[in-house]
């Protein structure tokens, strides 16, 4: 359902442009499902009063994080290793106990808690997504599967007591009841010293870079440190460390403790005065995003096309959620990209939101190598570069910061 006001601070909203329709961003079918697959207006906005950026629509979450949700965390090395340094960040710099509570809200299939399961911590993790529940059950992480808000909060803590670490890497953007999940940290979190840590897609990057298939239906919100500051306040809640990540294609963890219970650091303060001078209010920096939005698709289109045109083959690399975004907003089907590998289970022999491009495994890339290869991927860019090195030797496109084509990274 449409909004017409801030999911936060109810106030009024500036749409600055549309994507047009889109289909569910992990909603990889099969042809059978053609007849009922779904498509809603994919709209940004941004709240002319706490400057959060946000969908004004966004299907319901049961559609999006289900039973067969096709997104696994640990089919990354990367992502595996930046969730065990945080753990271990957790542990060093917090001086987490092991019989104190961590506490994580979307770990999917195992997440940060699985590796303070493993150096025996007390912890509980909460996914909505059934079948990455389970996987991570299997681990022997502590789950609860369901969406994280007051009501589970209170749950977790009659049972487990309240929580000295609340984690939750990439899921706040997924949550439009923003001001439930607030409610519940601020219920569960511990009031001697308890420290909640949350990272996601940060807006300035994703300007910086227009990298704008980071906007799909999953990420209802993409936040700015100013719009997270305000919510903080509003729970007698504060920022206190700010950590800019390469992960996600540029991402910022925050660091977020009860009012006064921490020393504000330099970073953080630094990174305030740098989103004022930014001016995240005013509208011209959004009309601004949007021409190069545009530019880029303009471009991306042509591009394909040209190569199309001299018989090239040309693949998709990584079925991701944000190639999504990408090739509906730009009109790329089966015409331009003859199929997609990836090396998700779930998404093999499949076909691609919306557009219906084939996704074959990675050992028909391997023995098909394409004259070109897009990286739809480009958040895993140093990962996939090392494991295709001495191995593919045709050329690559990407889209970020600009369409380009390239004879080797």
């Amino acid at each position: 359902m449409e909004i017409e006001s801030c999911r936060f601070c109810e106030s009024p909203i500036n749409k600055f442009m549309t994507y047009g329709k889109m289909p569910i961003a992990n909603a990889f079918l099969t042809e059978e499902q053609y007849p009922q697959e779904y498509f809603f207006e994919l709209a940004p906005s941004y709240c002319t009063k706490c400057s959060l950026f946000q969908l004004i629509d966004q299907p319901d979450p049961k559609l999006l994080f289900h039973e067969e949700y096709a997104f696994l965390a640990g089919t990354s090395a990367v992502m595996q290793e930046h969730f065990k340094s945080l753990a271990n960040q957790v542990i060093d710099r917090f001086n987490l106990k092991p019989e104190e509570l961590a506490v994580e809200i979307g770990n999917n299939d195992g997440g940060m808690v699985h590796y303070l399961k493993d150096l025996g911590y007390k912890h509980v993790g909460i996914d909505p997504s059934k079948n990455v529940s389970d996987i991570a059950t299997s681990k022997g992480v502590t789950m609860i599967n369901d969406f994280f808000g007051d009501e589970i909060a209170s749950k977790v803590k009659k049972e487990f007591g309240e929580a000295k670490v609340f984690l939750a890497a990439n899921t706040l953007a997924h949550i439009p009841d923003i001001k439930s999940v607030f409610s519940g940290v601020n219920n569960l979190l511990s009031k001697d010293g308890g420290v909640f840590i949350t990272e996601d897609p940060y807006l300035v990057n994703v300007f910086e870079k227009t990298s704008y298939d980071q906007i799909y239906d999953e990420h209802v919100f993409i936040f700015s440190l100013s719009a997270m500051s305000k919510i903080c306040e509003e729970f007698d809640l504060e920022v206190f460390d700010i950590e800019p990540l390469p992960t996600a294609g540029g991402s910022m963890r925050y660091f977020i403790c009860r009012k006064g219970q921490q020393e504000i650091t330099e970073r953080k303060v630094k990174q305030t005065v740098l989103e004022d001078k930014l001016d995240l209010f005013n509208k011209a920096i959004y009309l601004e995003f949007k021409k190069n939005c545009e530019r880029s698709k303009y471009e991306l289109f042509k591009l394909l096309s040209d190569l199309k045109a001299k018989g090239n083959v040309i693949a998709g690399y990584g079925a991701t959620s944000k190639s999504t975004t990408i090739f509906n907003y730009c009109g790329i089907d089966n015409n331009l990209i003859d199929y997609i590998t990836d090396t998700t289970p779930t998404k093999i022999n499949k076909m691609s939101p919306g557009k219906h491009i084939p996704i074959y495994d990675y050992n028909y890339f391997c023995e098909n190598h394409p004259d070109y290869t897009y990286l739809l991927a480009w958040n895993h860019k140093n990962e996939i570069v090392e494991k295709e090195s001495g191995k593919y030797k045709g050329r690559w496109i990407t889209h970020i910061p600009k369409v380009r084509i390239h004879d080797t990274f």
